[in-house]
């Protein structure tokens, strides 16, 4: 049940983002998720795409440098405390979250929370035990 998300490394300057959008847009792909991180230099644009593969040989060839990881998708209720739980959960097995990223498409539903762990096999296997919703990218790009 692993996403597969791709990461472009974006010099830090006025336009790189909107270019990689802009690419994106022109290849017919479809944004599910997004992150952005950034330190003086240069920033990560982490992104859950409708098409991993297309996507990664439109930006390459536009000259970005683009690199693809396995990330899990977990649906969470939007109420207080999901997050808490699924990382409680996680915290007492030992997983370490790397890094994560969510969005709520509708209030009161639920949120999906996209995780980086660092054993992901592990953290799959103990969400599952503990009956937490994982979405395949299939169900995540439909959203």
């Amino acid at each position: 049940m692993k996403v597969e998300q791709i990461s472009v490394f974006l010099e830090n300057r006025a336009g790189r983002l909107k270019e990689v959008t802009r690419i994106l847009a022109e290849a017919n792909i479809n944004i599910r998720a997004l992150s952005l991180a950034d330190t003086s230099d240069f920033g990560i644009l982490r992104l859950i795409v409708t098409d991993q593969d297309k996507a990664k040989k439109a930006l390459k060839e536009n000259g970005f440098t683009v690199g693809k990881t396995n990330v899990v998708a977990v649906e969470v209720d939007d109420k207080p405390g999901g997050l808490n739980r699924i990382l409680t959960i996680l915290g007492d097995a030992g997983v370490n979250v790397e890094y994560m990223y969510a969005f709520v498409q509708q209030s009161g539903k639920n949120a999906v929370l996209i995780f980086r762990f660092d054993r992901t096999d592990e953290a799959i296997e103990i969400l599952q035990k503990n009956n937490i919703k994982i979405l395949s990218g299939e169900e995540l790009y439909k959203l």
